[in-house]
């Protein structure tokens, strides 16, 4: 494992941890003590991959990457980049809108949640509510049924009543089958 460090324009690519602490206490701005120096080595020998970054002074860092990439080059070319394999392996997911709006007819479940306006009987004035709204109906596709569902409860609701986004986490839809 190796490491990249950097220091505004001043960058360092070791291959271990005290090689990486030597570059640190050669820049004064950072002031390297004993807790930065055993903080630096706990991160080094932990499973942790993300980027550590480390604050110097208000809105200033220093940052320390982990690399599997064997020189500076590799490393900017993003030759070795950690995880890369297990991510080509991985099935990626199908993005929103590919899946809202990808024809297949036939019956589709849509659930939305929903902010509803109603009246409260004790002071006449309105009040959002959030709604949960399940339906079973005919579509053509996800971006269909979402459509279908909203047209159906404008007929139903107050007019001031807010729909979220067909691509948003407040809608869902399952595609039950062929219509006969």
């Amino acid at each position: 494992m190796n490491l990249y460090l950097r220091y505004f324009d001043k960058e360092a690519f070791v291959h271990d941890v005290d090689e990486a602490i030597e570059f640190l206490s050669a820049i004064s701005e950072i002031g390297m003590d004993a807790a930065l120096e055993a903080d630096i080595r706990e991160y080094v020998a932990s499973d942790v991959f993300y980027p550590k970054r480390y604050k110097v002074r208000p809105r200033v860092y220093f940052i320390i990457i982990k690399t599997d990439a064997e020189s500076m080059q590799d490393f900017k070319e993003k030759r070795a980049v950690h995880g890369v394999a297990e991510a080509i392996e991985r099935p990626q997911p199908t993005p929103v809108m590919v899946r809202l709006t990808t024809p297949q007819e036939g019956w589709y479940e849509g659930a939305i949640d929903f902010k509803r306006v109603l009246m409260v009987p004790g002071t006449g004035k309105f009040q959002y509510k959030d709604t949960h709204f399940v339906a079973r109906c005919k579509a053509t596709s996800g971006q269909h049924c979402y459509e279908r569902i909203v047209a159906h409860l404008r007929e139903r609701v107050d007019e001031r009543s807010q729909f979220p986004s067909a691509k948003g986490r407040n809608f869902k839809f399952t595609y039950l089958g062929q219509a006969k």
